[in-house]
């Protein structure tokens, strides 16, 4: 694999949007992410500086990027830090120090490279190394019907938790919690 696993700078706002909005496009997007490619498109350009630059920063959340030989952006996730009493951004309140992983996206061309490998393995090393309390877990959640991401998820570790919350606008629908203990 010739790419290079780095977390995203704040000055890269518009290549991270570009390949967020790439993913939105992608056929998985209606079940893999939580926003469509027509909310995204129309968001400002600072609500791009201001999310790329959080993530960043490395405290609350940390973007992690694959980037080609050629400089093409084909791969990210985010790792979101999670403590009891802070903010619930989706799923359920942690219970534990822990880090939720998010917007997990490869690029077609990409996949099958070791790409999702190499990102997932960034985020659990950054998780497992934060500052602060140790962090205890890894979750993520996984759309019941997303069978191609759930059997990757399994495969690199993470099993189901036993809980699982509704999918916004969609209460026939659930989303599983899938987690990597310490």
């Amino acid at each position: 694999m010739d790419y290079v696993i780095r977390p995203v700078r704040a000055e890269e706002w518009a290549k991270a949007r570009d390949l967020r909005l790439s993913a939105l496009q992608d056929p998985a997007a209606p079940i893999a992410f939580l926003e469509t490619y027509e909310h995204a498109v129309e968001r400002p350009d600072g609500f791009w500086q201001d999310r790329t630059a959080t993530a960043a920063e490395g405290v609350a959340a940390q973007q992690f990027i694959a980037e080609a030989p050629d400089g093409r952006w084909d791969g990210t996730l985010t790792a979101l830090v999670e403590r009891p009493a802070g903010e619930v951004r989706f799923g359920e309140a942690a219970k534990t120090d822990q880090t939720h992983l998010v917007g997990v996206f490869v690029r077609p061309e990409a996949r099958g490279a070791g790409v999702a490998d190499a990102l997932f393995r960034a985020a659990l090393d950054w998780s497992w190394e934060l500052a602060g309390p140790p962090v205890k877990r890894v979750r993520l959640y996984v759309h019941e019907r997303n069978e191609r991401a759930a059997a990757f998820y399994r495969r690199f570790g993470f099993v189901a938790s036993g809980d699982s919350v509704p999918v916004p606008g969609d209460d026939t629908a659930r989303e599983l919690e899938l987690e990597i203990l310490r």
